[in-house]
């Protein structure tokens, strides 16, 4: 294949490994004698980018080559930044943008009436004047999404899937889980000797609005209970299982990880604040409204510990690092094959390359009847024989 132009992204929250992802693409890509133009700060770079406009071309594009990406894998973060935006919905078009040129929408919630505009013209725009014929986005399901919008749009897309909660679908593993759940294990083991020093009850906060991954891999190795989203609770038997869990403890406490998005019977969810891009609004915590039940019971003295934005800070461990330049040299070969809307995978613990998810089908969830037990509130450990190596069910 005569030299391209390769264009690369990644959008959302950052986790640990999208620096590994950036960097072998950039490394395979130029011993090829093809180009990497960084696109920075997500989807955003694409909609906000004049290219009549040299500063905004600063801004937001950046040549990538061995120079500039050498030691950006010892990093975690991500070197070309990110953003939460979606082009097919946006609410606020660049001022030098007309706003009437690009399809609209109206919604109306709470009374209010929203306008979105759907700026995809000024992405295709902004990609050919760039010269950029193959795009490598790095994201969540709100990423992946909108790259499966473009590829249905004739663009040559190939997405990566990357989110501490690994609830992508189609693949088994998603960039910034294993980092995650390995800091969440040290961070609980550490606080042991705190929460037992105070005879207390240890509650602590994971990501995972709507999928309990996080919450239930840590829970599986540090054989704590947890609470997920696909499962809602009895808030008594919790509380129950937990007195009991602190009072058979000789140094009398006991531990519970909760996902953000995990709830009891009964409890209502609460959010506060503007919806993003993708429409979701930051949720109060659960962890604090537990211990306030426990607390107002008179049962015990609480410990909380929001563990969300640790979790994905730093560098990537073995795992990651091993995944993110895997999925990057995948990804570089889909197109030297000329294939496009796939996405890099882990399938049945192999690594695959797959379709990209449709957004319709919203985030991958956890086998319930096969992965937690509802009894005990606590991972199931029973029947792993061959099972994937991360046991996840079909």
């Amino acid at each position: 294949m005569a030299g391209k132009k390769i264009g690369i992204l990644t959008g959302g929250g950052d986790v640990p490994g999208l620096n590994a992802v950036i960097k072998n693409v950039v490394y395979r890509s130029t011993s090829d004698g093809h180009e990497v133009t960084g696109i920075r700060l997500g989807w955003r770079g694409l909609t906000h980018l004049n290219c009549d406009d040299p500063e905004s071309v600063k801004h937001y594009v950046l040549p990538l080559n061995r120079e500039n990406t050498r030691t950006i894998d010892r990093s975690g973060g991500t070197f070309l930044h990110t953003s939460r935006t979606n082009p097919s919905k946006m609410k606020d078009v660049p001022d030098f943008l007309n706003k009437d040129n690009f399809p609209s929408a109206q919604s109306t919630k709470n009374g209010a009436t929203s306008t979105t505009y759907d700026l995809s013209k000024q992405v295709l725009s902004n990609l050919e004047r760039l010269e950029i014929e193959y795009l490598i986005a790095i994201g969540g399901d709100d990423t992946l999404s909108y790259a499966a919008t473009l590829d249905r749009l004739g663009f040559n897309v190939i997405g990566i899937p990357k989110t501490m909660d690994n609830d992508v679908r189609n693949t088994e593993y998603c960039i910034g889980f294993s980092t995650a759940i390995s800091r969440a294990k040290d961070s609980i083991q550490r606080q042991r000797t705190t929460v037992g020093s105070h005879e207390r009850v240890g509650i602590f906060r994971v990501f995972g609005r709507d999928a309990g991954y996080t919450a239930l891999y840590t829970a599986y190795v540090t054989s704590i209970r947890c609470g997920i989203p696909e499962y809602e609770f009895d808030l008594d038997h919790m509380i129950d299982l937990l007195m009991t869990d602190k009072e058979n403890n000789p140094s009398n406490y006991c531990l519970v990880i909760l996902s953000e998005g995990a709830k009891w019977k009964g409890y209502e969810v609460k959010e506060y604040g503007a919806p993003d891009a993708f429409g979701h609004r930051h949720k109060f915590s659960v962890a604090e409204a537990f211990s306030d039940e426990i607390i107002n019971q008179g049962l015990a003295e609480t410990v909380v510990s929001d563990l969300t934005y640790d979790l994905r800070s730093g560098v990537p461990d073995f795992l990651d690092t091993m995944i993110a330049t895997t999925f990057g040299t995948m990804a570089y070969d889909a197109f030297t094959s000329q294939r496009h809307g796939l996405m890099a995978a882990v399938s049945e613990g192999k690594f695959a390359m797959v379709s990209i998810p449709d957004p319709k089908l919203g985030p991958r969830k956890l086998d319930v009847e096969a992965m937690y037990n509802k009894e005990r509130y606590r991972p199931s450990y029973a029947n792993k024989e061959k099972l994937p190596l991360l046991m996840t069910h079909a």
